[in-house]
């Protein structure tokens, strides 16, 4: 498998999650007196990383509302799925379809034994043999690099920093001895959630592009999923998810593009990089090596 620096920015952006944390801590403390707070906060951030991790799978798929199908039922996609299975050399997974016209498509699972991968009916009508090849590739990569376990600390990580956040802005004066800089605690109170949601787009728009270069080199067609990316911008815009349906708000970052029709601003906080960024680099790989060339091992 292709070894990415990116793996070492991400590393840094969960430590930078880590760190915002701590530094949270350090204030509930100087505010509070009472630092078994921390350690509170610590585990019910382990407790949700735990849940959501090992659950991945079941929340995704229920929150779709996807049902199984057989490979009598979807013999082409079962038969694509099972043969960039077969060439990563990983378990076939379980394969689900959604009930919705917006084209998309998502893996889960918290490792290759335990993966399921969900196209929706949209998708499969939208994209054409290789183009539906190209998205499989990238989705199936995300199970086999183990995207699951980073998103899911990162939610977690991000979810108790936000908590404890709102918690200092209510809570965080302390007693008069022990009182923190307020002005600290405000600026804490209301940034640190917006720095925590920055940090986790960044984590998982670092995944997206590994996942494109990955898949790619396991079709060994990275034009196939260019060509898929940029119809799926067109067909999510014709029949976008409703963004205030909760149940999709935690399962839109898994999917191959973002589900949801938003402006620039909305564009900015997404947890998919710009498409046509994400074609120029897939374009630039397959000219830089030429088809011939582009392999799995």
């Amino acid at each position: 498998m292709h070894q990415h620096h990116n793996g070492l920015k991400t590393a840094a952006l969960l430590g930078g999650m880590f760190a915002l944390l701590l530094l949270i801590g350090a204030l509930i403390a100087s505010s509070t007196g009472r630092p078994v707070f921390i350690f509170g906060f610590a585990l019910v951030g382990l407790a949700m990383t735990a849940y959501g991790y090992w659950n991945s799978d079941k929340i995704a798929i229920r929150s779709m509302r996807a049902y199984p199908v057989s490979p009598q039922q979807a013999p082409q996609l079962y038969r694509i799925v099972e043969e960039l299975s077969a060439r990563a050399r990983q378990p076939m997974p379980r394969i689900f379809v959604a009930p919705t016209e917006t084209p998309n498509a998502f893996a889960t699972g918290r490792d290759p034994q335990h993966a399921a991968v969900c196209c929706t009916e949209g998708i499969l009508r939208l994209l054409d043999e290789r183009e539906l090849r190209g998205v499989l590739g990238h989705e199936l990569m995300h199970v086999y690099n183990r995207d699951i376990l980073t998103s899911s600390v990162a939610a977690a990580v991000g979810g108790v920093i936000t908590s404890v956040a709102h918690f200092l802005m209510f809570f965080g004066g302390g007693s008069r001895e022990n009182r923190a800089n307020p002005i600290a605690l405000i600026a804490v109170s209301l940034l640190a959630p917006l720095a925590a949601t920055v940090i986790q787009m960044s984590i998982s728009r670092t995944r997206e592009f590994d996942a494109d270069e990955d898949g790619s080199q396991l079709t060994g067609d990275p034009l196939a999923l260019a060509s898929a990316l940029s119809k799926l911008e067109t067909g999510i815009s014709r029949y976008p998810m409703n963004p205030e349906d909760t149940r999709l708000q935690s399962t839109a970052h898994m999917m191959i593009a973002n589900p949801f029709r938003g402006e620039r601003l909305a564009n900015v906080f997404s947890t998919h990089p710009p498409t046509a960024q994400r074609i120029a680099r897939l374009e630039q790989m397959a000219g830089g090596q030429g088809r011939s060339e582009v392999g799995f091992f």
